[in-house]
Order: C-alpha cells, then structure tokens, then sequence
C-alpha cells in the first residue's frame, strides 16, 4: 500500500522524492543524525517517487512503525539542494529534543515566520524547515497550536518525534487539503487526495471503511501507546482546533492549476503502523510504539492536495 500510494503521488510533483523510516524495531527511535541502524533512516533524491523507491527496503519497511513519504514540485527552494527536499529530519532547538522528521504541504510566509519567532538558521532555503523547527520544540498541544497559528500561507503538515515513532501529528492549516482514512482491518491513513485511496483498492487488498476530509484548522495527534511501555490499539491522542490563516493571493484561482509552473506544491506523504511482527515482540518485551491487538495499524500520510 506504501509504495502504490507513493506512485499515485507522482501526480502531484517529480522535483524530488523520499521516504523516512522510523523505529524500525519495537521501541527504537534516534537522537542523533539519520542513518542506518539508530531508527530513523531517510532515503531520498531528486525525480519521482518511483525512481527512489528500492524494492529491497521492502523488509524494512514492513517492520517500521512510522513512514513518512513525500513528493515535491518546487516553490520555495531550489530542488538541486538536496536539504531542500523532504522529509527533513530537523534538530530541535531546546536542550535534550532529539527533533522532528516532517513533511510539508503548501507555501507560507517564511520571512513573517522568522522575523516573529526567530528560529536557528536553516540549512535549507523552503518555507517548511523553519516551520519544523519551531514544531521541534514544542512540549504539549497548545505549542504546537501556537506555532500552528502563527503560519500565514497554505499548509498541511505531519510530523514525528524521533523519541516517540508511534505517535504521528497531524495538521491542516489554511486551504491545503487533509484526508484521513480507515479501512477495515482498523488500519489509519492520510492523504491529500482521497481519490488515491479508490485508486490504491484496485491495486492493493486493503478496503476502506471510512474517508474524512479534516477541516481547516484542525490538529491531530494519532498514537499507538497511552501508557508509557504499552502497546495499545490506533487511537487518537490529542486533538484541538485553531484559527489558519490564508494570504489574498492564496485564493487565486491559478494557484490551484495543475501543471502551471510556480504554482505546483510539495505533497508530504507518511505512514504508520504496528506490524504483526512488532505485536509479537511487544509481548515478549515491553517497549514504546507499535499497537497491540491482533489488527496492525497503518497510516499513509500525504497532507494536502496542491
């Protein structure tokens, strides 16, 4: 299901492509710079999804709790710089925040957000990565509402702690479309376009229960562990509201014509689940991530249609 939601992707940006994997085994998450063998490994590089994807990740992307996708058509950001690509893995700020790998779909007023929250220099040149870092260190819900808040332009984002790999956070802000969707064996996913999950079931066994767009303004925090050491079914977390705000040139119609160079956007793609592997160690150890019961979860991440 990951890599065909990642093909349907392509339709909506060949700049660059990448996926993150995080906590590949129960409990595993990183600190430190992505790579191999910490829980958090990203592969991307400049075209389409399809010319990233390598099938022989498949393995270890079945026994990842979290995946983060993403596809780009360029706005902010030359797509020749590979830090401009997603998904980024974004240090925090705060002493001891291990950071954020997060995904990024619309435009924002960057320079607004810097001059009112004065986040550390960027080792990009998008609008999102400041975002990220201002996300990176938040503690509770109404930290990430504030930052949320503060965004003037288009967004939808989702994003994980790289110490907590089975909670995902999502977020739609002003005018970039969020779809969340369940299907029958209770697993979770999102997407910008809900057309790509009627897709995904002519290709895929998975059927789906349920498809909601969220409304503007909304956040989300979806997990699979409510007691610390415990592995539990999908449930939402945390959930809260605030107001977005979109720019007079966001509500131009040409902003949302297709194949217009300039007006294309990101389109972030993510994923989780618990595994029938991973239940099965949880039961023999006890550690974070992953859900416990005899139905894995999974989730496909794509906020925000441009």
């Amino acid at each position: 299901m990951v890599v065909t939601l990642g093909m349907l992707a392509e339709e909506r940006g060949t700049d660059s492509s990448g996926l993150a994997l995080l906590g590949g085994r129960p409990g595993l998450a990183g600190s430190g710079p992505a790579r191999d063998g910490d829980g958090c490994r990203v592969l991307k590089g400049r075209g389409r999804f399809s010319a990233v994807w390598r099938p022989e990740l498949l393995p270890e992307l079945d026994r990842a709790p979290v995946v983060l996708g993403h596809t780009r058509w360029a706005t902010q950001g030359t797509p020749a710089d590979p830090a401009n690509a997603g998904p980024m893995v974004v240090p925090g700020t705060a002493g001891g925040s291990p950071g954020i790998v997060a995904t990024h779909n619309g435009d924002i007023d960057a320079d607004d957000l810097r001059s009112r929250h004065a986040p550390p220099p960027a080792c990009g040149t998008t609008d999102s990565e400041p975002v990220f870092q201002l996300l990176a260190d938040c503690d509770g819900t109404s930290d990430v509402t504030g930052v949320l808040e503060s965004l003037v332009g288009r967004a939808a984002l989702a994003w994980v702690h790289r110490d907590r790999p089975t909670e995902v956070h999502l977020a739609r802000a002003a005018l970039s479309p969020l779809t969340v969707a369940v299907d029958t064996e209770h697993n979770i996913y999102w997407a910008s376009n809900p057309r790509w999950f009627r897709e995904a079931e002519k290709h895929t066994r998975v059927r789906f229960a349920t498809v909601v767009m969220l409304r503007e303004g909304t956040y989300l925090k979806v997990g699979m562990e409510r007691r610390p050491g415990r592995r539990d079914l999908p449930d939402v977390l945390a959930t809260a509201t605030f107001m977005p705000t979109a720019r007079d040139s966001d509500m131009d119609d040409r902003v949302w014509t297709r194949n217009r160079p300039g007006l294309q956007q990101a389109q972030p793609a993510g994923y989780i689940r618990s595994t029938t592997w991973s239940m099965q160690a949880v039961r023999a150890s006890t550690s974070s991530g992953s859900m416990a019961g005899n139905m894995p979860m999974r989730s496909w991440l794509r906020p925000s249609l441009r």
